[in-house]
């Protein structure tokens, strides 16, 4: 089970911090990722980590904001989202993935959170 938590409502150019813990199930031997799917629009990749933290990639437009952290001892991956703008908006979902590498591809991913609200109001 993956419980995400973090997000709100907040004025353009603050920030949140996301986390996603897991619960009876793997993780430290798994990526996790952090997808998002704003209204009306399909849901798409934002950032993902490696199984051991030492491998980030992210979607072009949030790299440099975002940043994608995993502590294995809480099994917990972070989303730390600085100069947030209005198209950030939308539900984010943390997912694990089927392997230890780092993947964009919803596809590779088994287990996804139930998504938490992010809303930038400009």
């Amino acid at each position: 089970q993956l419980q995400a938590s973090g997000g709100g409502l907040v004025q353009a150019g603050s920030s949140l911090r996301l986390s996603c813990t897991v619960s009876g199930g793997a993780f430290t031997s798994r990526a996790m990722g952090w997808f998002r799917q704003a209204p009306g629009k399909e849901r798409e990749f934002a950032a993902a980590i490696n199984w051991i933290g030492t491998s980030t990639y992210y979607k072009d437009s949030v790299r440099g904001r975002f940043t994608i952290s995993r502590d294995n001892a809480k099994n917990t991956v972070y989303l730390q989202m600085n100069s947030l703008k209005s198209e950030d908006t939308a539900v984010y979902y943390c997912a694990r993935s089927e392997t230890i590498g780092i993947t964009s591809s919803g596809r590779e991913y088994d287990y996804w959170g139930q998504g938490t609200q992010v809303t930038v109001s400009s």
